[in-house]
């Protein structure tokens, strides 16, 4: 039972890594649209990698140094900002296009994974969750989920963190969003053929957003030095 608790925590806590509106789904959103399904996937793929690697960097140890030095943070923040205002401005040439057929989904697919990939990697987002969150879920240990609730529901949800199930689960749930969105998207797409100009519209405007708001995180924590 308590393997099968932490699987379902994992998918939950994957699902709450990449479901949350922001710059990944917005590249995901645009690639989908314009691109079709593949393209869409191989962007969430792209994110997904990003998160395998964390994950190793965290293993490592690698994730702590980072969290203790405010310059190599700062300086990761500000990068992912200016990544973030690029791609916004590939989304604005993106208007434009309407649904591209077969063809030319399947031969851009690619550009969606290398995109969602080199953004993650810079994502303050996933940083973060990789610092935090992710730090806590790799340290062997129990987490009693229900307990800030309420002392009645305190041991009837526990996880424990550490654990192959919570991991499993953790990149299941992560696959499933980036699976699932990119369908969803798709199956819009069919129906309404004026959605690809605005997806890409909303997706600049995402992009454009985060990339100015982490561009004034960085030079805060830069400026703290």
């Amino acid at each position: 039972m308590s393997t099968l608790v932490s699987l379902t925590a994992g998918v939950a806590f994957g699902l709450a890594l990449a479901a949350p509106p922001g710059p990944m789904n917005a590249v995901i959103a645009e690639e989908s649209v314009l691109r079709g399904w593949l393209s869409g996937f191989q962007a969430g793929l792209g994110a997904a990698t990003a998160d395998f690697i964390f994950f190793l960097l965290a293993v490592a140890g690698v994730v702590t140094f980072v969290r203790q030095s405010a310059l190599v943070t700062g300086l990761m923040v500000g990068l992912g900002g200016i990544l973030m205002l690029y791609f916004a401005y590939g989304a604005v040439a993106d208007v434009r296009e309407t649904f591209t057929d077969a063809d030319a989904a399947l031969d851009e697919s690619s550009r969606g994974f290398r995109k969602a990939f080199v953004l993650a990697l810079t994502n303050p987002y996933q940083i973060v969750f990789w610092l935090t969150v992710g730090v806590g879920l790799l340290e062997p240990g129990t987490l009693d989920a229900l307990a800030p609730l309420s002392e009645a529901l305190s041991g009837l949800l526990v996880v424990e963190t550490g654990s192959p199930a919570l991991l499993v689960g953790l990149f299941v749930g992560i696959g499933v969003w980036v699976t699932g969105f990119p369908a969803a998207l798709v199956g819009a797409q069919r129906r309404v053929d004026r959605l690809a100009p605005a997806v890409a519209g909303v997706s600049a405007l995402v992009l454009a957003g985060f990339g100015v708001f982490y561009l004034v995180r960085a030079a805060e924590t830069l400026s703290g030095l």
